[in-house]
């Protein structure tokens, strides 16, 4: 398996540098259309190589996609959480209510007595 990741991104490390390579002309990047930048009288202009633009490009869409991802799922993670705090006290009432009933016994008897537990990872 490690085999294959190694080779995927090799694979894509060999694709990034052909890109690169086929698209070092260099574009201008404007912020605002000329009859915009002309009426507010601000330009700001940059001059960058091409495959820097298209790689700026996907990683701003790969970021936007996460971000919306990771707050799609907020209400999951929240309802994961609100779980995990129900079971923690309801296995804490379990244990007080298990150590309540056997109180004063024979500890032979109750751990006799005593469901098995399967053990926690």
């Amino acid at each position: 398996m490690r085999a294959l990741r190694t080779a995927f991104w090799g694979i894509v490390a060999i694709c990034l540098v052909i890109l690169g390579l086929a698209n070092r002309g260099v574009v201008t990047l404007r912020v605002l259309p000329e009859g915009l930048s002309g009426l507010f009288g601000v330009s700001p202009d940059v001059d960058m190589p091409l495959y820097a633009v298209i790689l700026i490009g996907v990683a701003l869409g790969l970021l936007i996609g996460f971000l919306w991802e990771w707050l799609r799922e907020h209400k999951h993670r929240a309802e994961a959480r609100k779980r995990a705090r129900e079971v923690n006290r309801l296995e804490r009432e379990v244990d007080r209510l298990r150590h309540e009933k056997h109180e004063g016994e024979d500890d032979v008897l109750a751990l006799v007595d005593a469901p098995a537990v399967p053990a926690r990872a």
